[in-house]
């Protein structure tokens, strides 16, 4: 797709538009209708935090924000809770607090029913105490389950988050003062640092890029690390955003990243899915989930192994935006 195509004829040709595919008002009757799931999706416990949520989570980035009317996306949030999910993953760096404040709007209702987790990006202990409030507010909420420092990269960045006055300063101290109940990490650029960083530091939960393609090391040298410690494990960036979908050498369809990633020993896998039938379709996939055999895995591997290179280059310096390939989930 023409990267200079506007957003507008974007939504409209991914079916988000009023006038094309799910219509808005559909999706606010399925909201309304809020059917029991005809089988719940199976959970699992989050490492030494004891709770249990869905194998599949709710990714709240830029795939969220790509329902660009508010109604749309509280429709398809509070829809994929009646589906099942409990894990809803949100930070204020998706859309400078804009997906924290639309999943305020839905926790007002349905806080219950779901394990929250959101992100702080600063570094420093001030900036992230401030930014923090902010996400407390936008939220509506007193406390969320989950807080993660976001986005950890090199080891320079490793050394800012460490240093006296830095961001692990903050997060200890708002597990400490019940602002979150447990305290994380997140990363998608370094699993060696990851690894650093689960070794040295009291979290709760990490979240990081576990997909076939094993960008970064994470599988090899993080989750190791955080299955030793029983932190519960997050899975992201199953499809590298998209990069790893489609038919040619070095990419897999949809239910072949999610087999993969599901069959890791992690908790849960965050998607973003910007349509309904998106949303649907993995909701399918994770209610019939068992998981695939070492031989399975290692064939996917291989298979994906073309990708990782550039995934990697993808994914420096990686900002959350939309997606400019959104027929490469159903090729």
């Amino acid at each position: 797709m023409d990267k200079d195509l506007s957003r507008r004829k974007f939504l409209e040709h991914l079916g988000l538009g009023t006038a094309a595919g799910v219509s808005l008002s559909l999706l606010n009757k399925l909201a309304e209708a809020r059917p029991a799931a005809a089988d719940p999706l199976p959970s699992r416990t989050l490492g030494r935090t004891g709770a249990k949520v869905s194998i599949l989570a709710f990714g709240c980035g830029s795939r969220f924000l790509m329902y660009e009317q508010e109604d749309q996306a509280l429709a398809a949030l509070n829809r994929a809770i009646d589906l099942g999910i409990t894990y809803l993953d949100t930070a204020y760096a998706y859309g400078d607090g804009k997906s924290e404040t639309r999943v305020g709007k839905v926790m007002a209702t349905r806080r219950k029913e779901v394990w929250l987790a959101t992100k702080i990006p600063d570094r420093s202990y001030d900036d992230f105490m401030r930014r923090l409030e902010g996400s407390l507010k936008r939220l509506q909420v007193d406390q969320v389950d989950l807080l993660h420092i976001h986005s950890l990269g090199q080891a320079n960045d490793l050394e800012k988050i460490e240093a006296p006055n830095g961001a692990l300063k903050a997060l200890l101290h708002a597990r400490e003062q019940k602002m979150t109940r447990f305290i994380g990490m997140t990363s998608h650029t370094n699993g060696a640092v990851m690894a650093q960083a689960i070794e040295r530091h009291d979290l709760d939960c990490v979240q990081m890029a576990l997909n076939a393609s094993r960008n970064g090391r994470f599988e090899e040298l993080a989750l190791p690390a955080a299955i030793q410690k029983n932190l519960g494990v997050i899975a992201m960036k199953v499809t590298g955003q998209e990069f790893l979908l489609g038919n040619a050498a070095g990419k897999a369809d949809i239910d072949s990243l999610l087999h993969y990633s599901m069959s890791l020993p992690v908790t849960t896998a965050v998607v973003g899915m910007p349509r309904i039938e998106m949303l649907e379709h993995n909701i399918a996939v994770a209610r019939s989930f068992s998981p695939l055999k070492e031989d399975e895995m290692e064939r996917l591997r291989h298979a994906l192994s073309p990708s990782r290179e550039g995934l990697e280059h993808n994914l420096v310096g990686h900002l959350d935006g939309p997606t400019t390939t959104p027929h490469a989930f159903f090729a």
